[in-house]
C-alpha cells in the first residue's frame, strides 16, 4: 500500500466545516478519494449527506510562480456555463490557504465515461468514429466561443501567441532542467527562429485538449464536460487542434495512449486529415498553413510540462506516484518533434 504523500492529505473535518459554512446546503461528514491522473493539480471526489463534488486545489509547497493557477480555471468554468462548451458546474473558489494548504474549488460531480485510450478499445468499431465526432465537435464549439460576450476579453494576451508561448515554455523548462536533452535544445533554437507571421486569429483554447481531459455521457456519443483547464488562455486554435492531433500520434508513453503504430482505418478511426478537414467545416476554415510548425511546437511545449512534472517529483511536490515516470517523457516528446520538422508531416 502507497504512503499518502503530503498533496493527497486533507483534514476533513476543517473542510466540511468550511464548505457547510459557505456553500448553501451542503453537509458534512464527507469521504474523500483522489482521482488517477491530475499530475499537475490533485483533483479529489468529495462525497456527502449533501451530495458528490469535485475538488481540485493547488499543489503546495514551492511551485512554478504562473502555474497551477485553480483560480484561473474556476474563471473559465464559470464564464462558459452558458455556452455550447460542455463544463462542469462551477460552485465555490476558496482562496484562503489555511483550510486545507493551499487554493482550491469545489466544482459539480458529471458522471461518465473517460476513454484513456485514443485507440477506444472498450468500444465496437463502430461506435469509434461518433466519439472522434464528438470531440471535434467540442473543439469548434470552443473556438467559437465570443471571448467579449462571456467576459473573458481579459483572459490572455492577444496576437504573437506561438512568440509569447515559445518564450514562456522555455523558461519554465529551464527553470525545471534537470538533465540536458539534445533534441530539447535543438527545438529550443529552431522553433523562435521559424515562428509563422501572426495572422491575427485570437479565441479561447484549453491549452490541454486530448481524450483523456474529456468526460463522455454514459450512454451516448457526447461530450458531458470538458476538464483540467489550467493551461487555458487567449490564443491561436491552431495550438489546440495540433496539440489534439499530436496526442493521437503518440505511441502508448506512461498513462498517454496515442496511436502511434497502430492503424486507424483498421480501428475504425478518422485520419487525422479527416478530422482537420472535419474542423475546418465546423469552423469556416479553407486550410492550414504551417502544419509542421505547429505540430513540433505542440511536442516541445508538452515536453517542457513533463519536464516540470519530474522537477516536481524530484523537489517532493508532485501530485502523482507515477510523476517520476511521466517526467521521463520529455526527452521522447523532444525528439518527435525534431522528427516531425524533419518529415515536414
Amino acid at each position: 500500500m502507497n504512503t499518502p504523500t503530503q498533496v493527497d492529505v486533507l483534514d476533513t473535518a476543517r473542510l466540511a466545516a468550511y464548505l457547510e459554512v459557505n456553500i448553501s446546503g451542503f453537509k458534512g461528514p464527507l469521504k474523500l478519494q483522489k482521482f488517477a491522473g491530475g499530475q499537475s493539480n490533485p483533483t479529489f471526489l468529495l462525497e456527502s449527506p449533501s451530495g458528490k463534488y469535485v475538488l481540485r486545489r493547488k499543489p503546495p509547497g514551492q511551485v512554478l510562480q504562473s502555474a497551477h493557477a485553480v483560480d484561473r480555471e474556476f474563471r473559465v468554468i464559470s464564464a462558459l456555463a452558458a455556452t455550447e462548451v460542455p463544463v462542469a458546474r462551477a460552485i465555490h473558489l476558496c482562496r484562503d490557504d489555511a483550510v486545507i494548504g493551499s487554493m482550491f474549488y469545489l466544482m459539480s460531480y458529471v458522471p461518465g465515461r473517460i476513454f484513456w485510450d485514443a485507440a477506444l478499445p472498450e468500444l465496437h468499431p463502430e461506435q469509434r468514429p461518433a466519439i472522434y465526432d464528438a470531440m471535434n465537435r467540442t473543439l469548434a464549439a470552443l473556438h467559437s466561443v465570443n471571448v467579449d460576450a462571456v467576459g473573458l476579453s481579459d483572459y490572455g494576451k492577444p496576437g504573437n501567441y506561438f512568440e509569447r508561448q515559445i518564450s514562456m515554455w522555455t523558461r519554465q523548462y529551464r527553470l525545471s532542467e534537470t538533465e540536458s536533452i539534445p533534441a530539447m535544445n535543438f527545438m529550443l533554437d529552431w522553433l523562435p527562429r521559424n515562428t509563422p507571421p501572426d495572422d491575427g486569429r485570437v479565441c479561447l483554447i484549453h491549452g490541454d485538449f486530448r481524450i483523456d481531459n474529456m468526460i463522455f455521457h454514459p450512454a451516448e456519443a457526447e461530450v458531458s464536460a470538458l476538464i483540467d483547464w489550467e493551461l487555458s488562455t487567449l490564443g491561436h486554435p491552431m495550438a489546440d487542434l495540433a496539440y489534439h492531433c499530436m496526442s493521437m500520434r503518440l505511441p502508448d508513453l506512461s498513462d498517454m495512449k496515442g496511436l502511434g503504430g497502430k492503424v486507424r482505418a483498421q480501428l475504425n478511426i478518422p485520419s487525422e486529415e479527416a478530422f482537420i478537414a472535419r474542423y475546418c467545416e465546423r469552423t469556416g476554415l479553407g486550410g492550414i498553413e504551417h502544419w509542421p510548425f505547429y505540430l513540433a511546437f505542440s511536442y516541445f511545449r508538452l515536453a517542457a510540462i513533463v519536464q516540470g512534472v519530474m522537477k516536481r517529483a524530484l523537489d517532493g511536490n508532485a501530485s502523482s506516484q507515477k510523476a517520476l515516470e511521466v517526467g521521463k517523457m520529455a526527452r521522447p516528446l523532444a525528439e518527435m518533434a525534431v522528427t516531425v520538422l524533419e518529415s515536414r508531416a
